[in-house]
């Protein structure tokens, strides 16, 4: 068992990591299907830190159908379970990470967004330069491509990936599969500004009907890739919150609890259209849950 290797890995995308850059590991790609198509502000992979991997497993598995299998390559890991990655109708979306060997006395199981970029180390300047942190700079994963872990001056926690064999195929979400991403944060215009200039995302905002509010969108080249909310929980931390497509909120939050989860907001009607829930796995890692289209009636 490398250990060093092992921990070295969790504390990468858990945002801990002080050095590495001496260790070589890898991660599996993103894609079983590269496009060598690289472009940069689309979220691309979803990680899970989890210190309850069976349960987890169990939980998504049976709430949403997803399967988790071991990586065909060596992680240098033992073989075990400590990483695996988590498909959907065959398709690979993300993985999770067993981060139970840490012993942390916080809790840092959660979601980790990576977002593309086309070149890492020059975003990774931009994010210093524009004040946000770098929590471990970029780092070759091999397989994967080189990634590294910061945090947006409002203190919320995301990725920056260049893959190797670039970015996956742009699908359309499916049902019980990953649909958004929105930075939570305490100043739009500032995320906004902060994000444009890290990643070269236009943006846009959205009218909100029966109000005077609006939703702001991230954009590259036209096509919607994420989005800028004023955090809708006083006095809790900016975060990327990362939604999955379901087809009714309410059938999904009512097994939450049966399955170990928890149920964060009740399945209820979203200012900007459609139905959404916030529920939270085993682990308490937070994922929200929306119908879409945004204006389809729950079943439809």
């Amino acid at each position: 068992m490398h250990t060093a290797v092992r921990r070295c890995t969790y504390l990468l995308l858990a945002a801990l990591l002080s050095a590495c850059a001496t260790i070589e590991i890898d991660l599996p790609a993103i894609t079983e299907s590269p496009t060598n198509e690289h472009e940069a502000g689309r979220v691309v992979w979803h990680d899970l830190l989890t210190n309850t991997p069976a349960a987890s497993r169990r939980f998504y598995s049976e709430l949403f159908g997803w399967t988790f299998e071991r990586p065909g390559i060596d992680l240098g890991f033992g073989g075990d379970d400590s990483y695996m990655l988590i498909r959907h109708e065959g398709h690979l979306i993300g993985g999770m990470f067993d981060v139970t060997e840490l012993r942390e006395e916080q809790n840092i199981s959660q979601w980790v967004t990576l977002v593309a970029t086309t070149d890492i180390d020059a975003a990774s300047d931009r994010v210093v330069a524009e004040g946000g942190t770098v929590l471990t700079r970029p780092t070759a994963l091999a397989s994967r491509g080189t990634m590294g872990v910061f945090r947006d001056p409002a203190g919320a926690l995301f990725a920056l990936v260049q893959p190797k064999g670039g970015n996956p195929p742009d699908i359309d979400p499916v049902i019980n599969g990953f649909l958004w991403d929105e930075a939570w944060t305490d100043n739009v215009a500032s995320s906004t500004a902060f994000y444009s200039t890290v990643l070269g995302y236009a943006h846009a905002d959205h009218a909100i009907d029966s109000s005077d509010a609006t939703y702001r969108v991230l954009s590259v080249n036209d096509k919607p890739r994420a989005g800028v909310l004023a955090n809708p929980f006083e006095g809790e931390k900016p975060v990327w919150v990362n939604y999955l497509r379901v087809q009714d909120p309410a059938s999904v939050t009512a097994r939450v609890e049966a399955l170990g989860g928890r149920i964060i907001i009740n399945a209820q009607a979203r200012d900007i259209g459609g139905m959404v829930a916030f529920i939270a796995g085993p682990s308490g890692a937070g994922i929200a849950l929306q119908t879409w289209p945004i204006r389809s009636e729950v079943g439809e």
